[in-house]
């Protein structure tokens, strides 16, 4: 095969590397972009856009049952609803499928050739890449690296049977009886949930003393009542130790040190993500390491001159936007453009029921960076647009500084609060004041008053509470 050259080449057409090689096509850059599977990463096809399709559908189911129950205040009743999970799976893939063909058709418009098969390094400028039709030379002025993450699998529990990982989780075409998810973090809370919701008996093992570690316990609160009634089991301070003699048991070590087993026709292990290092030729190359990440500057420039890397593969936090923002700058650093990496504003969604969403500082965190801070509370038991949904559970939350009011972070939790993210990321983003978000004229009704009432509340005005 002729070898190719190229200005740009990424490697990986997850969110990073696309929106990377997109926008590179755009400013005229000659770029060529390698993807092993499918374009759109593991959030497009067995990420985040498949499990928030999952979760849809089992919202609809759970909302179903419960007004079929004719325990609901609507006055609303029907006959008890059945699920078949594979038409549901069905669905949820094309409309993958349909996302997968977009980005082809963007990277097409933007002139960005796509090869089809796995990268490896020769050295700092020079990939080969195993295709289907023989093996492609691509040299290269300047080489992203956007390789992404994979699911951390357990020495004690390794894939296979019936451990399985979110992405095995994803396409069964089955609703298990009895699932138990090793991780109580945002990926085995979201699934689990959906599962639950589904109808099968779902147990939670997390080893730490908290679910969602991550975020605080005012924010978590609200999600473990919710589990509770939906009659999910969490253990935690537990540890999973393996499968029983007999299979078909996860055996768990409790706080207490007292070994239970739990039956389970699937054990579904998300305990975190680890990033792709291997398999592309890294060993070629002499890049610095931060941990087990790839080491970046500002402006994403790995310890190599004319190599960067972003997303997942350079460390947390591992979300999409954030690749996808980095992958944008990273293009226009290459036409000339100046930037430099800013992570403050990076929002933080986390899908379970209710949903969680953070931006910035929490109070902790801007207590610890020093300063007196001011935070502003607002519940939706007070929202109306809230109370009309049945979504009442959750509040509103906004950290400011107290001698300038300088808005330092925001959270909330509560349904559908996920879709106020872009509001809270642009108040951080822009250095809003308490004043500025107060001051906005918010519409009525929408759960979106509940952020300027935060802030009236900060500033000793609240109006409806």
């Amino acid at each position: 095969m002729k070898d190719i050259s190229c200005k740009l080449l990424v490697i990986g057409a997850g969110p990073g590397g696309y929106v990377c090689a997109i926008r590179a096509g755009q400013l005229g850059i000659d770029t060529v972009i390698v993807e092993e599977r499918k374009p759109g990463g593991t959030c497009l096809n067995v990420g985040c856009i498949p499990s928030k399709a999952l979760i849809h559908a089992a919202e609809e189911y759970d909302r179903i049952v419960h007004l079929s129950s004719g325990k609901n205040p609507l006055g609303i009743r029907t006959t008890k609803p059945e699920i078949d999970l594979s038409q549901t799976i069905a669905w949820k893939d094309t409309v993958v499928g349909r996302l997968n063909s977009g980005v082809s058709g963007l990277l097409k418009r933007s002139k960005v050739k796509l090869v089809q098969g796995r990268a490896h390094f020769r050295d700092g400028k020079t990939v080969e890449v195993e295709t289907e039709t023989g093996r492609q030379i691509i040299r290269a002025e300047n080489v992203v690296i956007g390789t992404g993450s994979a699911p951390v699998e357990l020495s004690s529990l390794p894939f296979g049977g019936t451990v399985i990982s979110s992405t095995e989780a994803l396409s069964l075409t089955a609703v298990p009886e009895k699932l138990v998810v090793v991780g109580g973090g945002y990926i085995g809370l979201e699934l689990g949930t959906a599962f639950a919701k589904m109808g099968a008996k779902v147990t939670v093992v997390e080893a730490q003393a908290r679910i969602l570690p991550q975020y605080d316990a005012e924010l978590t609160r609200p999600v473990s009542k919710r589990l509770q009634a939906l009659g999910i089991d969490v253990m935690t301070r537990a540890k999973a130790k393996g499968l029983t003699k007999a299979g078909g048991a996860l055996l768990v070590e409790t706080e207490s040190g007292s070994e239970v087993s739990l039956a389970a026709d699937k054990i579904l292990v998300t305990v975190g993500r680890r990033p792709v290092t291997q398999g592309w030729g890294m060993e070629e190359l002499v890049l610095d390491m931060d941990g087990p990440f790839i080491r970046i500057d500002e402006k994403c420039q790995t310890s190599m001159r004319g190599i960067y890397a972003i997303g997942d593969v350079t460390g947390e936090p591992m979300l999409a936007h954030r690749a996808m923002a980095q992958g944008e700058m990273v293009a226009e650093i290459i036409a000339g453009h100046s930037r430099v990496w800013d992570k403050r504003a990076i929002p933080a969604v986390c899908f379970t029921d209710p949903e969680i969403v953070a931006v910035g500082l929490t109070p902790d965190e801007a207590q610890k960076a020093g300063g007196e801070i001011r935070v502003g509370h607002f519940p939706f038991s007070a929202n109306g647009r809230a109370m009309t949904k049945l979504g009442e559970e959750g509040f509103v939350r906004v950290v400011a500084r107290a001698d300038n009011h300088l808005v330092l972070g925001i959270q909330a939790v509560g349904q559908g609060v996920s879709e106020l993210s872009a509001a809270f990321g642009l108040a951080v983003e822009m250095g809003a004041r308490l004043e500025d978000i107060a001051g906005t004229i918010h519409a009525h009704p929408t759960q979106g008053e509940a952020f300027q009432e935060s802030a009236l509340k900060s500033l000793g005005r609240e109006l409806h509470i």
